[in-house]
């Protein structure tokens, strides 16, 4: 133990002259503590929303997407691709056309995304897990072709899961000009039945815009013979997905994107990320208030322990030494703040996990989840303490050797 230490630890736990020091100290440590409690709590939070929009996607997106580079839609025989399905580490390979169309079901019309599918889309994802009704995944039956609706998008046009009839599609034609004596003939015109199932991914991207239809009624629909939008790829259990994409990426070259899950969500994730970044600079300012706070009961400290100060200075401590001591207080303060704060922030975490004490709405199932989700990552606590460490030393060096020159 250092000697500038054992006297800072000495001069913070003896006895005072003036009982307001502990106090004041006490109320330092506990602003610390109730900022650093802060901060940890609001980083968990936003971990949750992330982790919760993460199992989402799961059972929509692929593992693993290919795009083009420029334009909407590539041949589907492109050599490039047709090398990529040949990996060994690719267990099923999916093409699909997308692109907007209008739905007109009766009196109701909404601006929809058309994903056409290969058959096999439902080993590719997870889309079993999230569709209702009484029917089960299928595209097609005889001549029949069947569409898939989010569920928002199925309230929008007000086709519930199962309706009967026919969905009528229009997609504007890709050549010729239109004729404004007949402007039907500018549209491109074929319809869907229902399978007796819409999807619930609990993400507005989908629920509100996507139906899911067979990859012929799509190309078809756009005048996309022969070609696709993008190859979705689903890899062994026993492949690495980072180590495949990067050999895709090497095999697609500039031609094309190679996207995992999350980069397929990057909108979403990079605006939570900010969020989080946001909250974390606005609740590191209060930090630094309540580390301010400290310099109070320094001062007084100072004061105090000024003839305590010449003993030690008689004994040989240079004022450099007699800076740091002070300089160590402050800190020791801070810290036991800080590792206070980190308890009971761990202590909350764990009853909204256990008990959901905060929830999102009065009336359950109003929101996907019933209570805020946390999720605790050891990064994060890491991060609030080294956080604390630079505010509180920050704060009280520079206010140390000032006070120490002028009281001492």
């Amino acid at each position: 133990m250092s000697f500038p230490f054992y006297i800072a630890r000495r001069h913070l736990f003896s006895k005072k002259s003036t009982h307001a020091i502990n106090i004041i100290s006490a109320i330092s440590a506990t602003g610390v503590a109730v900022a650093t409690m802060a901060l940890v709590v609001t980083l968990s939070v936003f971990n949750g929303f992330h982790d919760l929009v993460e199992s989402f996607f799961t059972q929509f997106d692929p593992q693993i997407k290919i795009i083009p580079t420029e334009g909407k839609t590539v041949p589907a025989d492109d050599p490039i691709l047709t090398q990529i399905r040949q990996l060994p580490q690719i267990e099923i390979a999916t093409e699909t056309v997308e692109d907007q169309a209008l739905a007109v079901f009766n009196d109701k019309q909404a601006m929809i995304h058309i994903k056409g599918v290969d058959d096999n889309f439902e080993q590719l994802t997870h889309i079993d897990e999230i569709l209702l009704g009484d029917g089960e995944f299928e595209l097609h039956a005889a001549n029949l072709q069947y569409g898939i609706l989010g569920i928002r998008l199925a309230q929008t046009l007000g086709t519930g899961a199962r309706f009967r009839g026919f969905l009528r599609i229009y997609a504007p034609k890709r050549e010729g000009q239109i004729d404004m004596t007949n402007p039907n003939d500018a549209f491109v015109e074929d319809s869907l039945m229902s399978p007796g199932v819409i999807f619930h991914v609990k993400q507005s991207k989908y629920d509100s815009d996507y139906i899911i239809a067979p990859i012929a009624f799509a190309r078809n629909l756009f005048d996309q013979q022969g070609m696709l939008s993008s190859l979705e790829l689903r890899v062994t259990d026993d492949a690495n997905i980072s180590q495949v994409k990067k050999q895709i990426k090497q095999i697609a070259g500039t031609k094309y994107q190679v996207l995992d899950r999350y980069e397929q969500q990057a909108e979403t994730f990079n605006i939570m990320n900010i969020e989080k970044m946001i909250a974390y600079i606005f609740l590191t300012f209060i930090l630094t208030v309540a580390a301010f706070n400290i310099i109070g009961s320094l001062t007084m400290l100072i004061i105090d322990k000024k003839e305590d100060v010449n003993t030690l200075r008689n004994l040989g401590a240079t004022e450099k030494q007699v800076a740091h001591i002070f300089t160590l207080e402050g800190m020791i303060i801070s810290i036991a703040g800080a590792l206070i704060g980190t308890v009971l922030a761990l202590l909350l975490c764990y009853l909204q996990q256990r008990y959901s004490l905060v929830t999102l709405g009065q009336s359950e199932g109003s929101f996907v989840v019933n209570a805020y989700p946390v999720s605790v990552h050891a990064s994060d606590i890491l991060l609030t303490l080294i956080t604390v460490t630079i505010i509180s030393y920050l704060s009280v060096r520079y206010p140390v050797r000032y006070l120490s020159k002028r009281f001492l």
